[in-house]
């Protein structure tokens, strides 16, 4: 399901470029499942960088496909959406806010466990409700990698 209805400061999705960014330390050889609905432009954005992906509105929590989860989680779920990664144990990609690093139930369970890749520039989004392309946020956002094996932890893009 794509949350769309339950809160609308969720309802930001990421640009085909903040994607561009990543795509050398996306997997070409895996499955991606982007579970996070919003508009499904993202579907389109990953086949045009001739990735493999499913991408459909359903519920996340009753769902676990793909080999690996790269996505723009609905912001004000991340620790529910967290907690399921956790316990589905899958690779994934999630750009989430850089204040996360904080949060005492992602210490719990991602402790020495998470890259991240840190943009020059802070991600823009655009809202479902709007054309407006390029907004962003008063916070940076990071890209949150699990199970990636990058070179380093800590990765400046």
């Amino acid at each position: 399901m794509s949350f769309v209805k339950d809160k609308n400061s969720d309802n930001y999705m990421t640009n085909k470029i903040e994607w561009e960014r990543i795509k050398e330390f996306i997997p070409k050889n895996k499955k991606i499942w982007s579970p996070f609905y919003g508009d499904g432009k993202q579907k389109e954005y990953f086949k045009e960088m001739g990735l493999d992906i499913i991408h459909e509105d359903e519920d996340f929590f009753e769902n676990n496909k793909g080999e690996i989860i790269i996505d723009n989680p609905p912001f004000s779920k991340k620790k529910e959406i967290l907690s399921r990664l956790k316990e589905i144990d899958k690779p994934f990609i999630l750009i989430c806010p850089s204040m996360m690093l904080s949060y005492k139930y992602f210490h719990e369970l991602y402790k020495d466990q998470i890259q991240i890749l840190v943009p020059y520039k802070r991600i823009n989004f655009r809202h479902i409700d709007s054309e407006k392309k390029n907004y962003s946020p008063p916070f940076a956002s990071f890209y949150f990698c699990y199970k990636l094996n990058l070179k380093k932890d800590l990765i400046f893009i």
